[in-house]
């Protein structure tokens, strides 16, 4: 070999030698960033900066590797250099969510968000409308409406007969139409039953515990008020019994404890109606002791 071409085999391996030195000095850098660990000295400077307690928690969270000093002595000196208690907690923890969810994630599925107008879905005591709008079919609350005193009729009548003849006690609300309205003529009702709760089970409502205490009735419209007879009585007895022509038939399933569904047996026309808990009427007559409460609604005529 000649000397010209040694000169060159040495320099090929010179630079060779260079460029493994080189990418291993590369290699143990890259190794050093990654593996760097993120120690109390970091926090301390990081406090000093006058960052935030939750841009210090977020870098703790972040990092991929921590190698904190959490014991009487560390914190000691971490108190002194007036790191926060929220920041000795996230390191005492750095990794909350890898500690807390193990197992969670496999084991536990997200509660699913109740849907309020899916009638199987949990729903407060009371009397629910189930009926279609325009956005689709929707379970909508009666809300408790209060009647005054029944007023009577027949008392001439009755006087002049000296009781044979019947007087009628009426159950009277003010204001000629409901607040809660529909056009679906094919609506259904669900009565969700809860002791515990000041619902349709409370001591108000006669301790009612079934549809079968109800009755849904159509009111006789006035202009300023909707009233329906709920007992009628003479000299000989009373009775607590709703008008036949305004009482309205109904069939009811009991889905589950305390959950039944109410239908009436056949459309229900366009009109003002109640349901009236029939445990609730007085021995006089319908709130004859004082106001009272039932539930109305209105069905609109169709489109």
């Amino acid at each position: 070999m000649s000397r010209a071409a040694a000169k060159v085999v040495v320099t090929c391996i010179a630079m060779l030698v260079v460029s493994v030195v080189m990418a291993l000095t590369a290699l143990v850098c890259v190794g050093q960033q990654v593996t760097r660990k993120l120690t109390n000295h970091d926090i301390t400077e990081m406090v000093s900066l006058g960052l935030s307690d939750d841009v210090v928690v977020d870098k703790i969270h972040a990092a991929e590797a921590t190698d904190f000093d959490t014991s009487i002595e560390g914190m000691k000196a971490l108190k002194a250099a007036k790191v926060s208690d929220a920041i000795i907690r996230a390191m005492i923890n750095p990794r909350p969510s890898i500690a807390g969810s193990a197992g969670s994630s496999a084991d536990q599925k997200p509660a699913a968000k109740a849907d309020p107008n899916d009638p199987n879905s949990p729903h407060d005591p009371g009397i629910y409308m189930y009926a279609k709008t325009r956005t689709g079919v929707e379970l909508l609350m009666l809300e408790p409406t209060v009647y005054s005193q029944g007023k009577s009729g027949g008392v001439f009548a009755s006087a002049m007969t000296y009781g044979i003849a019947k007087m009628k006690w009426k159950a009277v609300v003010q204001g000629p139409h409901a607040n809660l309205k529909s056009s679906d003529s094919g609506m259904a009702f669900y009565f969700y039953f809860e002791e515990a709760s000041a619902g349709l089970s409370h001591a108000s409502f006669g301790g009612t515990t079934t549809p079968n205490e109800f009755t849904l009735l159509k009111f006789d419209e006035k202009k300023d008020s909707r009233e329906t007879v709920v007992m009628t009585a003479n000299a000989f007895g009373a009775s607590s019994g709703t008008d036949q022509k305004a009482n309205v038939h109904f069939s009811f399933t009991k889905l589950r404890a305390g959950v039944y569904k109410v239908t009436p047996d056949s459309p229900l026309q366009p009109g003002e109606y109640c349901f009236l808990s029939s445990v609730g009427i007085g021995a006089y007559g319908a709130g004859s002791a004082g106001a009272s409460r039932l539930f109305d609604f209105a069905v609109l005529p169709g489109k």
